[in-house]
């Protein structure tokens, strides 16, 4: 939760806070009635957060040895709204503002990098947190008997579903930090390590915002989050890492172009056989990536968007270096006359002939806002080929 950087209870108007909750109360009695906060939402504020709120943002700032400056920043980094100076903040808030300050203290973190840190984790977690009330902790919650309200039942669910959650997301987070950290020690230089080449896939429902107005609220999120759900596994599954889902439309991106061209193949394979999906598109370009805070960016991000508003429906439209890459990296031919020389010469010596997962055929030269001039690829699987 953020806070204000003065020191003091009173705002720009000169009006000042009333006053806090008493550490020394329980919550949910009188005093918390008359604070006008919900007397259930303090209760599971404090089984959550595991400690009762003792400290206002400039006491919390003094308990953990830093400028109130310097708290300001790593709250509002983290995503929290303005507090003023209410008696809102627990130890824990205290000791996070500690380790934060302590690792730049002790030279790990420059004061700037300490602060992308709080913002990514902050915006990372409060989508994880909202999609977990919303869409888990809300359907745990309906009262299983009749006469019994949702309060009733929602503390106790918590308290039990609290300590599961809270160790499968460190889990997690220490899995995919131990994914991370092997791919940033294989990168060739430092540079590679936040510029670096990689395939770059954008996946886009065709005619969603005309779908908006037909179906129905519920339905149109049971679509999104079939398609999200989709898109993710297969993602994962090929070798892949899913950046970001916009609702209708995913952007992912692969160390090499042959396992972007699977993914974005099995895509259009997987929803094509789903009468439920409208249908997909995909976009693809290899080259220099940024990477900041999990994102990416970059022209070759912009380059994959723009080739998937332009791909035709059902189809995969690559740019002319992730083409080259397949060429190169033996998994495309060049031309179907190049793939026809190949097999007669290997025929005449009596080896195999050469195998290849794609085909490319070259489309129209075309402007593309913003890229200039570029010559896009449609991609598919080479006739006799099936998924692997």
């Amino acid at each position: 939760m953020t806070v204000d950087d003065t020191g003091s209870g009173a705002d720009a108007d000169g009006r000042v806070d009333p006053p806090p909750p008493s550490p020394s109360r329980e919550p949910g009695d009188s005093h918390d009635a008359d604070s006008g906060e919900d007397p259930l939402a303090l209760r599971l504020e404090q089984l959550i957060l595991g400690a009762e709120r003792r400290y206002t943002p400039f006491q919390a700032a003094r308990s953990a040895g830093v400028s109130m400056e310097l708290a300001s920043r790593f709250w509002r980094a983290m995503g929290f709204a303005d507090i003023g100076q209410a008696k809102a903040l627990t130890e824990a808030d205290v000791l996070a503002l500690r380790r934060l300050a302590g690792l730049v203290e002790a030279g790990l973190l420059s004061e700037a990098m300490a602060v992308q840190v709080a913002r990514s984790t902050g915006q990372t977690t409060a989508r994880l947190a909202e999609w977990q009330i919303d869409s888990f902790l809300e359907g745990l919650t309906e009262p299983p008997e009749p006469g019994m309200t949702r309060t009733e039942v929602t503390y106790p669910i918590v308290e039990l579903l609290l300590p599961e959650l809270e160790e499968f997301l460190v889990y997690v987070w220490r899995r995919q930090l131990a994914a991370s950290a092997g791919r940033v020690v294989q990168a060739a230089d430092d540079e590679e390590m936040v510029d670096r080449r990689l395939a770059v896939g954008f996946a886009d429902l065709v005619g969603f915002t005309r779908l908006t107005r037909r179906m129905e609220e519920e339905e149109l999120g049971e679509l999104v989050e079939a398609f999200e759900t989709t898109a993710a596994d297969l993602v994962a599954a090929r070798g892949g890492r899913l950046i970001k889902t916009l609702g209708d439309e995913v952007l992912y991106v692969a160390d090499d172009a042959g396992t972007a061209a699977e993914i974005a193949l099995r895509l259009i394979e997987t929803m094509a056989n789903d009468e439920t999906m409208p249908e997909l598109r995909v976009g693809m370009a290899f080259g220099t990536v940024t990477t900041r805070m999990g994102d990416v960016f970059g022209t070759t991000v912009n380059l994959a968007s723009r080739l998937t508003s332009i791909a035709p429906r059902d189809a995969v439209l690559v740019d002319s270096a992730f083409a080259e890459e397949l060429i190169r990296t033996g998994e495309a031919p060049a031309s179907e006359a190049e793939a026809a020389e190949a097999a007669a010469a290997a025929e005449k010596e009596g080896k195999e002939p050469p195998v290849y997962r794609f085909a490319l055929r070259p489309m129209w030269q075309r402007p593309v806002r913003g890229l200039g001039v570029v010559e896009p690829w449609l991609l598919s699987r080479r006739d006799g080929t099936t998924a692997s």
